[in-house]
């Protein structure tokens, strides 16, 4: 959530800033200094009412000394009626804070300079190319046909069970599964980053505290009688586990990792973009969070970018890292920087990871601080990023490994699968 500092000191700016998102956020402004304007008004008329209320009463208590009965019978009632004008200007201030507060939460964050201008994924920018191309056999299978053929994935079962987008994952395609969760996890935990195991569901002010709520929750499962909703993320409890906590400096950053089940109700249109693997209501995702310090957020970014990349690059898939132009970044995002890999069955980019730097965006909604060497508090940066989202994954790894005799698998998850090909 933005500050009223950030959208006041310099109103021209902010709207400049959002417009790279596509936002016309002039007339949400306009309405938020109505509104600041107005609170203000409001506490400066209640602070003087009720410094005269104080002031009234005290006279009672003199005027009745003195025996003056019908004065001071006359300051009760003025005490009265400045009573109940004071909580009227309570309700009043009560209401208009709350408008206020909601019209901020309608602005996404702020996107940083390098952030390049466009609308859609066709304007993001390619900073990295790795084309670590593998030939695979002429009539190569797309990765929902090779999980038919080896009885690793059987995506009908699914839909009997649940529906489209549940996959059931059988033999060595669940002990994939679970190999390559549990590298992932290790190569973060190596990385110094904390291993938790965080509930797969969360309150109301856990999906606001992260930016999922009130932007996202048609895209969120919701369990309507306890208020609950499956994550969509693990950056959602992850970063919550923080809400409403102030750390020290010298506790940052603060670095953690998490496995969970993943859950997006959406799941785009028909065709071959969102056949089999490529993108499913339930999946699973390795994630790394970081609390940093404001001023070293952006390298700590640049960090988690290269721990990512060490992460695709040790299985021999090609891959590619975009810079996102404004237009196709998250509604929390400053800077993100996505993972794809390429799918050479299917000839196309499978995003496999986004990395972002929040800013204070998430902080601020969650009440995350810390106290500098002044002992005053300030809001912390937050980061996260996917190390890896699987399904994608997955389908690179089957498509891209598929020779005469079966899939060949990465050495580097051999030791974790314990099979060296799926036949």
């Amino acid at each position: 959530m933005l500050t009223l500092k950030q959208l006041r000191d310099n109103k021209e700016e902010a709207i400049r800033r959002l417009a790279k998102k596509g936002v016309d956020a002039a007339p949400i402004i306009a309405r938020i200094e109505e509104l600041d304007d107005k609170r203000k008004a409001l506490q400066a008329e209640l602070d003087n009412c009720l410094a005269q209320q104080n002031a009234a009463a005290k006279q009672i208590g003199a005027l009745m000394g003195k025996g003056l009965k019908e004065e001071a019978e006359a300051k009760k009632q003025e005490v009265a009626g400045l009573k109940s004008r004071s909580n009227e200007l309570k309700e009043e201030s009560e209401r208009v804070a709350v408008e206020l507060q909601n019209q901020i939460v309608l602005l996404p964050n702020f996107p940083a300079e390098i952030v390049p201008e466009g609308r859609t994924a066709e304007d993001n920018v390619v900073v990295k190319l790795v084309e670590n191309y593998t030939e695979i056999p002429g009539e190569a299978l797309p990765h929902w046909e090779l999980a038919k053929k080896y009885d690793i994935i059987d995506f009908d079962l699914g839909v009997k069970i649940t529906g489209a987008g549940f996959p059931v994952y059988k033999g060595k395609g669940a002990r994939l599964q679970r190999a390559l969760i549990n590298y992932f996890l290790d190569c973060n935990t190596r990385a110094g980053y904390q291993e938790v195991e965080p509930p797969i569901m969360v309150n109301e002010a856990s999906g606001f505290g992260t930016g999922q709520l009130p932007d996202k929750e048609g895209q969120m499962y919701h369990a309507t009688a306890d208020g609950f909703y499956l994550v969509p993320t693990a950056e959602v409890p992850i970063t919550n586990i923080f809400r409403d906590v102030i750390l020290e400096q010298s506790e940052l950053p603060v670095k953690i990792t998490a496995y969970t089940p993943c859950f997006r109700r959406e799941a785009g249109s028909y065709g071959k973009d969102v056949r089999g693997l490529n993108r499913l209501h339930q999946f699973d995702k390795v994630e790394i969070v970081q609390v940093a310090h404001p001023d070293n957020s952006y390298e700590a970014l640049d960090a988690m970018v290269a721990h990512v990349e060490s992460i695709v690059a040790s299985l021999g898939l090609p891959y590619r890292i975009l810079r996102l132009c404004g237009g196709d970044m998250s509604f929390t995002s400053a800077l993100t920087y996505d993972f794809e890999v390429y799918s050479e069955a299917q000839k196309r980019w499978l995003e496999v990871s986004s990395v972002s730097n929040f800013e204070s965006f998430q902080a601020n909604r969650l009440k995350l601080r810390y106290r500098d060497d002044n002992r005053k508090t300030q809001l912390a940066h937050t980061l996260n990023g996917s190390s890896l989202a699987l399904p994608r994954i997955v389908a690179a790894l089957l498509e891209n490994n598929q020779t005469e005799e079966g899939i060949r698998i990465p050495d580097v998850l051999i030791p974790y699968t314990g099979f060296d090909f799926i036949k």
